[in-house]
């Protein structure tokens, strides 16, 4: 196993990690901040936009993590470096976006 598999795999963990607020919003039908809405990140998108940024997120998680390597959920440093992946841009996100729903 290669550094870089495991590289792979954290980004595929953040990309998997920003594709289910997109996901989950856009398929509830609510708007969602997104980088295509004005301002960037900041204002809101369509469910529509979020569900298409969110599946691009999904297709770029599965090229990262399953066509990288050989992934396995046995192996306990890939499946670290996935889930450090996820945290970090979830607890990234909690944090900036935050603000716009809960008022902290």
């Amino acid at each position: 196993m290669y550094w870089y598999d495991y590289l792979s795999y954290f980004f595929g963990g953040a990309f998997l990690g920003n594709a289910l607020p997109h996901l989950l919003n856009g398929v509830s039908g609510r708007s969602f901040q997104s980088p295509f809405a004005k301002p960037p990140g900041e204002g809101l998108s369509s469910p529509t936009v979020n569900v298409l940024w969110g599946f691009f997120n999904l297709v770029v998680a599965y090229m990262l993590v399953i066509r990288v390597g050989e992934f396995s959920l046995h192996d306990v440093g890939q499946v670290v470096a996935l889930g450090a992946g996820m945290l970090l841009i979830s607890v990234f996100s909690a944090r900036a976006f935050g603000r716009f729903h809960s008022g902290r």
